[in-house]
């Protein structure tokens, strides 16, 4: 009888571990609620997006206000597009805004970072389907090493 209750305690044990393993990939996936209600769609134009990738978080000031929701190539030099879903919580962004590529620390993850522009009486609001004009592409460390290094060799 004892191997009977030894076998169900190890059976309840691995699918406790199965749960918590399962309950942290979810967790470290940051899967929040951001973009699960109402949103509204932002697109930007860069020159570069670096490791840019759906899903990759758009944040104001640290906090995530939506997703990237798709990327493509558009017109003739194949300029990459960024499409942005915004919770409409949210929707309160000028023309006057600036879209960044940006990294959490030296090789994390790459993130869209918002800056929200001036507004006066002339400035109008960026709706659904509204473009972020100003934006700022990702430094790709590699570029900036190389830079740094044939900078040095001409000293």
């Amino acid at each position: 009888m004892t191997t009977r209750t030894m076998e169900l305690l190890v059976g309840i044990f691995a699918a406790a571990a199965i749960a918590a393993v399962l309950f942290l990939a979810l967790q470290v996936a940051n899967t929040s609620d951001t973009t699960r209600g109402d949103t509204y769609t932002l697109i930007a134009k860069f020159d570069n997006i670096g490791g840019l990738k759906v899903r990759s978080p758009v944040k104001v000031g640290g906090v995530v206000v939506g997703r990237v929701s798709a990327i493509r190539l558009e017109g003739e030099y194949y300029e990459p597009v960024v499409e942005m879903k915004i919770s409409s919580r949210y929707n309160r962004f000028p023309e006057t805004s600036t879209a960044s590529v940006l990294t959490s620390g030296i090789i994390g993850e790459q993130y869209i970072g918002l800056e929200p522009g001036f507004i006066d009486e002339y400035v109008q609001i960026l709706g659904d389907g509204g473009e972020v004009i100003n934006t700022n592409s990702a430094m790709v460390l590699e570029n900036l090493i190389g830079q740094f290094l044939f900078s040095q060799g001409d000293n």
